[in-house]
């Protein structure tokens, strides 16, 4: 069986709409998703990018291409859940490292749905950890134990650990894919990650 590497964070809302728009591409070439979480901070910090809204604020009608391309994207794979959190950027280091946390507990998948929807569905204020813990409650997990897990260095330096291998890996942004060692950026490369993972 073929592996999907998706570099992660919950802070991009790309990476929202690109882990929705996965499961036909999973469906029909069978390939198993793994999710690596990563901190974008830290990798627009190791290679000096930028999010899009700085990168492209100067530059006349770059943006709203952007936005309109987000549109397309989210009609044409009927995302229509999707919101814009209303407290973006969202510093997204506790529910980073409670992925990982939730990972190590075998609840990685619900804990991962659970907060996506949080983020860019219902609009919450996801850095404030008493926010992640209810919304974890809600969905039938244990909120305060996997957020107290986030507290542990060996959770920490996997986060940290994780970031820096997909820097030096080629990472420059969220989300990226890794079919084998070939990388793929961008949820506009969704189409070239499905060809390379049914070659």
């Amino acid at each position: 069986m073929k592996q999907l590497e998706f570099i992660f964070d919950f802070a991009s809302p790309n990476a929202y709409l690109a882990y929705h728009a996965l499961g036909p591409i999973l469906e029909a070439t069978g390939a198993e998703l793994v999710i690596t979480p990563c901190l974008l901070g830290g990798i627009f910090k190791a290679t000096g990018n930028q999010a899009p809204m700085v990168a492209f604020g100067g530059i006349k009608n770059k943006l709203d291409y952007e936005m309109l391309e987000m549109r397309r994207f989210i009609a044409r794979h009927k995302l229509t859940a999707f919101k814009m959190n209303p407290h973006f950027p969202l510093n997204s280091i506790h529910a980073q490292r409670g992925l990982i946390a939730a990972q190590a507990a075998g609840v990685g998948l619900p804990y991962l749905q659970a907060v996506l929807k949080g983020f860019w569905e219902e609009g919450l204020k996801m850095d404030d950890v008493a926010v992640i813990e209810q919304v974890l409650t809600q969905a039938g997990l244990d909120g305060p134990a996997l957020m107290a897990a986030t507290a542990a260095p060996e959770i920490k330096a996997a986060l940290i650990a994780n970031t820096e291998s997909a820097v030096a890996r080629g990472v420059f942004g969220v989300p990226s894919f890794f079919v084998g060692s070939e990388l793929y950026f961008g949820k506009d490369r969704l189409g070239q990650v499905q060809e390379a993972l049914a070659a």
